[in-house]
């Protein structure tokens, strides 16, 4: 995971997604890159085409968005004594910014695509916030693992993992793309949710694929009761004090998600832990 790449804008969430960020590069000495993550021109109000004026203010207010996402950035790296990325060859600890990143919140999904993990801040409780256009972008568009941080910054990553396995086609897809972590950790729980899985290999034979690959694995096995698939998955990862939750994102549909809710959209709306998703 050398290189990393995180939208950043003049919001307080964007502190937790550089720290988690950080926290990613330091344990594989990877390279951040930042880019300035605003609305797109046509977004930012409703344009009267004869009037000149009104593009000149979007324009202007635009330029803005990218400064105090530039200085967000940088002072960041800065103050953590992050060094600014200089030359070619093998990515060290190190920043970059893209200065010329097109607005608008789908950006990501396309440029995300060359980098190893997206880091973004966990949407707000709005289902279709910019926040939360970003991140399906992200997963929907980038075919990269995302990494989602908590609302507070978190003290370590990757140590003691839950992953959350439902059999999915998309939890084993995310399952993979966490292995760089999973072989770093101390202690990783496959957990499945009885009643909420598709046919597939149980948590029992992902669990022992996992020690094949060298990787300390337990499988474990939780009723719902009356609780939610997503409500049993993070409070578990709080009572084993995980760092990391590996999660496949929309193994339903994302329309059955907004109406009746689900796993994914608890998860995003509750986690206080990172979360590790992709599609």
């Amino acid at each position: 995971m050398k290189t990393i790449l995180v939208p950043t804008e003049h919001h307080i969430s964007t502190q937790s997604a550089l720290d988690t960020a950080l926290l990613l590069a330091r344990t594989f000495g990877s390279c951040i890159e930042g880019f300035a993550l605003r609305p797109g021109v046509a977004d930012l109000v409703a344009m009267d085409p004869d009037s000149g004026l009104t593009m000149v203010a979007v324009k202007e207010n635009d330029a803005e968005l990218i400064r105090h996402s530039e200085e967000v950035f940088r002072s960041f790296m800065e103050q953590h004594q992050v060094p600014q990325r200089s030359g070619d060859g093998e990515a060290i600890l190190s920043w970059s910014w893209h200065k010329d990143a097109p607005s608008g919140h789908d950006f990501v999904g396309s440029y995300g695509r060359i980098f190893d993990m997206i880091v973004l801040a966990r949407p707000g409780p709005e289902w279709q916030s910019p926040a939360m256009i970003t991140l399906e972008s992200a997963l929907f568009e980038s075919g990269r693992p995302v990494l989602i941080a908590p609302p507070s910054a978190p003290r370590s990553l990757g140590t003691n993992v839950l992953i959350a396995w439902n059999c999915s086609t998309e939890q084993a897809r995310t399952t993979a793309f966490a292995m760089p972590l999973l072989r770093r950790a101390t202690k990783v729980t496959v957990l499945t949710v009885e009643g909420a899985t598709v046919p597939g290999p149980t948590g029992a034979q992902m669990a022992r694929a996992l020690t094949l690959n060298g990787i300390p694995a337990e499988a474990a096995t939780l009723k719902a009761e009356r609780r939610s698939a997503g409500e049993v998955i993070l409070s578990r990862a709080r009572d084993l004090g995980c760092d990391l939750l590996v999660k496949g994102a929309y193994t339903q549909s994302r329309l059955r998600q907004m109406i009746f809710g689900g796993t994914t959209r608890h998860i995003l709306a509750n986690a206080t832990l990172p979360v590790l998703m992709a599609h």
